[in-house]
C-alpha cells in the first residue's frame, strides 16, 4: 500500500518534498521537546516515510498528455492554414 503517490504533480518541486519531510521531523521534534514520545514517534516513522518517497525514491515522470496536446494543436494549426497558391 502506497500512503504518497510521488507521480502527483503537487509534489514536483523540490522545495514541496523538502518542506513536507522537514515539517514531518520538526513536529517529531516539538513531540519529543513536550515529552510525548508516542507521538514523537509516529511523527518521526511520518518523517521517514516521506523522505523515503520524496527524496530518496523520487523518479519525475515526464507529462505525456502535455507532449500529446502540443502534437494535437501543432495538426489543428496545419490544418487552418490556407491552400498555398503553388498547389492549383
Amino acid at each position: 500500500m502506497q500512503l504518497i503517490d510521488p507521480s502527483h504533480p503537487i509534489y514536483k518541486p523540490l522545495w514541496v518534498r523538502i518542506l513536507i519531510v522537514a515539517v514531518c521531523f520538526g513536529w517529531a521534534a516539538v513531540e519529543t521537546l513536550g515529552s510525548q514520545p508516542f507521538w514523537a514517534m509516529l511523527s518521526g516513522a511520518l518523517g521517514a516515510y516521506s523522505a523515503w518517497m520524496l527524496l530518496l525514491n523520487f523518479k519525475p515522470q515526464p507529462p505525456a498528455a502535455a507532449t500529446s496536446d502540443a502534437s494535437a494543436q501543432d495538426d489543428a494549426a496545419e490544418d487552418d492554414e490556407p491552400p498555398s497558391e503553388d498547389k492549383k
